[in-house]
């Protein structure tokens, strides 16, 4: 290893008190690194280090199976290497200040199975019972509206109008925005309101505890995890997958990409496109069980 870069290691273990894992981390990219530029006999001479020397490493690593995160990994090695020598005098550029990192890839939303959902909501349950009813309604409002936890802890009973079919939501950086609802969960939350009225809770939220006290992220988490796992859900079941499965639901039912974003209070339309990826491998995974030109085996 060269004595600079051992020197660096030092630093960054004993000036900027990282764990020693992490410094193995930056020795194991380092030392491939000054591997890579010593083939042919040449000797690393780190002054004299270019862009494109760093960026034909990484060629290399990417061609031995090295995945973006990792590559990116090494790139900041380098970088942070060459910042130290900058700090030193050692150097007069960063040769790795110009290499783009590896794009890391956007992983999908998690969905649940809508016949999974439709389980839970169909289940029979005792109406006249005040906690079943409010967990049903719960489940309802984050699969029929799309809307946040947060958004769901502080909706107020003012902002649900079941004549209307609406409700107000305040969303992020506290905008609000209206969200369209069907009958089902207007009956729902009009049996819910006459059950919660011996509590007369005092916060003015719709959804409240036994004890008329305004919900909590655990609890509701909860009451999401415990309804669809007992319907069969597996993998994260929380507040926020029944919110992508709303989306992509609205999608796969023939719903504008606009509307759906306009319904998720999203403030661009880049951040509703995962959405129509979810909706295409729904698609794909269909067609490929379901045609019988697809389930056809070779030529």
């Amino acid at each position: 290893m060269n004595a600079t870069i051992e020197r660096f290691l030092q630093y960054l273990r004993l000036e900027r008190n990282l764990s020693w894992r992490t410094v193995d981390l930056y020795r194991r990219d380092l030392d491939q690194w000054t591997s890579f530029m010593a083939v042919g006999g040449r000797d690393l001479d780190l002054p004299s280090v270019t862009t494109s020397d760093i960026r034909s490493w990484l060629i290399s690593r990417s061609s031995h199976g090295d995945c973006p995160g990792t590559l990116r990994h090494k790139v900041q090695a380098i970088r942070a290497l060459y910042c130290y020598l900058l700090l030193r005098g050692e150097v007069t550029s960063n040769p790795a200040a110009h290499v783009e990192l590896a794009k890391m890839p956007r992983p999908l939303p998690k969905l649940v199975r809508e016949k999974t959902v439709d389980a839970v909501l169909d289940a029979d349950i005792d109406r006249d019972d005040f906690t079943q009813v409010r967990n049903r309604l719960i489940v309802m409002l984050f699969y029929e509206t799309g809307i946040r936890l947060s958004e769901l802890i502080g909706l107020q009973d003012a902002a649900v109008d079941v004549d209307k079919h609406e409700l107000k939501v305040r969303g992020k950086r506290d905008k609000d925005r209206l969200v369209p609802f069907g009958d089902e969960l207007a009956e729902w939350v009009t049996r819910y309101r006459s059950l919660r009225e011996p509590l007369r809770p005092e916060c003015g939220n719709l959804l409240v505890t036994g004890k008329g006290k305004p919900l909590y992220p655990s609890l509701v988490y909860h009451v999401v995890h415990d309804s669809l796992a007992w319907a069969g859900g597996s993998g994260k079941l929380s507040p926020h997958v029944l919110r992508h499965t709303f989306a992509s639901a609205m999608l796969n039912n023939g719903a504008q990409l606009n509307s759906v974003k306009d319904l998720l209070g999203h403030e661009s339309l880049a951040a509703t496109q995962v959405y129509t990826h979810v909706t295409l491998n729904e698609l794909q995974h269909n067609y490929e069980h379901a045609h019988p030109r697809a389930l056809k085996k070779g030529g």
